[in-house]
C-alpha cells in the first residue's frame, strides 16, 4: 500500500478570496477569486457640499480680514472693490476646482492633481509642506480666533487669560477631530446645522445694515475713496487678507471619492455657493 503524497491546494502565505456576495470559491474550480474592490461610501449630498464649502469659507476670517483690507486701502470704497475683485478671482478657482473634481474622480485634493500632472515627487513635497506648515498653521489662527470669541462675552470687563484661549483652542481641535474620526454623517450634519448658525448669525448683521441705508444713513459713502491714499505696497496685503476670507472653496476636493453624482452636483454647489459669497461678502464687510 503507497502513501499518496499530500498536495497543498493554498500556496504558502495565502488566502481564498471571497467574491462579491461573500462566497469562498470550491476549491476544485479553475475560476480565480473575484476580487472585492473597497471603496468609500457616497454619503455627501449636493446640500452637504454646499454647507461644507460655505462652512469652510465662513470661519475666522470673515472676522480678521475685514480690518486687514481697510488698513491697507485707505478708503471704504477701495476696500470693497477689493472684496469684489477677490470674490470673482475666489469664483474662478471654484470652478476651475469643479472642473478637476469631475475629471479626477479621486479624494485628494492638492495632492492627487499635481500626482496626476506632474509626478510623486511634487506631490510627496506638496503633501508634507501641507502637513507640516500651511494646515497646522491655518488651523492655529481659525482655532485661537474660535477660543477668542467663545470667551469674549465672559471676560468684557477684563482681558482674556492667554491660557483659557489657548485650552478653549485645544478643546475644540480635539472635539472637532472625534466627530471627523466617528462618522461621516454626523459630521456632515453638524457641518449643515453650523452652516445655518454662520448664515442666520450674517442675516441679523446684514438686515439692519440694509435698514440703515435705506433710511438714508448713507455719510460713509458720500466720499467712499476719500481719506488716507492707497499705497501701492499695501494693495497686495489687502489682496491677501481678502483672498484668506474667501478661502475654503477646494475642501470639497478632498472627499472627491464621498460625494454623490459630483458631475451634477459640483458645478450647482459652487456657484450656489458663490453667489452667497461674492455677493452677500462685500455687503457682510
Amino acid at each position: 500500500m503507497v502513501r499518496k503524497p499530500v498536495v497543498s491546494t493554498i500556496s504558502t502565505g495565502g488566502y481564498l478570496q471571497g467574491n462579491v456576495n461573500g462566497r469562498l470559491p470550491s476549491l476544485g474550480s479553475k475560476e480565480p477569486p473575484e476580487q472585492e474592490k473597497v471603496v468609500l461610501k457616497k454619503k455627501i449630498t449636493l446640500l452637504r457640499g454646499i454647507s461644507i464649502i460655505i462652512g469652510t469659507i465662513i470661519g475666522a476670517g470673515i472676522f480678521i480680514s475685514p480690518k486687514g483690507v481697510l488698513q491697507n486701502t485707505g478708503s471704504v470704497g477701495m476696500s470693497l472693490i477689493i472684496w469684489t475683485v477677490c470674490g470673482v478671482l475666489s469664483l474662478f478657482g471654484a470652478l476651475s476646482y469643479a472642473e478637476l473634481g469631475t475629471s479626477i474622480k479621486k479624494s485628494g485634493g492638492h495632492y492627487t492633481y499635481i500626482l496626476e500632472v506632474f509626478g510623486p515627487l511634487p506631490a510627496f513635497v506638496r503633501v508634507w509642506v501641507e502637513l507640516l506648515i500651511i494646515r497646522p498653521a491655518a488651523t492655529a489662527v481659525i482655532s485661537l480666533a474660535f477660543g477668542r470669541y467663545i470667551l469674549e462675552p465672559f471676560f468684557i470687563q477684563c482681558e482674556i487669560p492667554e491660557l483659557a484661549i489657548k485650552l478653549i483652542t485645544a478643546v475644540g481641535i480635539t472635539v472637532v477631530m472625534v466627530l471627523n474620526s466617528m462618522s461621516v454623517s454626523w459630521s456632515a450634519r453638524i457641518q449643515i446645522f453650523l452652516t445655518f448658525c454662520k448664515l442666520t448669525a450674517i442675516v441679523i448683521i446684514i438686515v439692519p445694515g440694509v435698514m440703515q441705508l435705506i433710511k438714508g444713513q448713507t455719510q460713509h459713502f458720500k466720499d467712499a475713496f476719500s481719506g488716507r491714499d492707497a499705497n501701492i505696497m499695501g494693495l497686495p496685503l489687502a489682496f491677501y487678507y481678502g483672498m484668506y476670507a474667501y478661502a475654503g472653496w477646494f475642501y470639497l476636493n478632498f472627499l472627491t471619492e464621498e460625494v454623490e453624482n459630483p458631475e451634477k452636483g459640483w458645478p450647482r454647489g459652487r456657484v450656489v455657493k458663490f453667489a452667497r459669497s461674492a455677493a452677500g461678502g462685500p455687503v457682510f464687510r
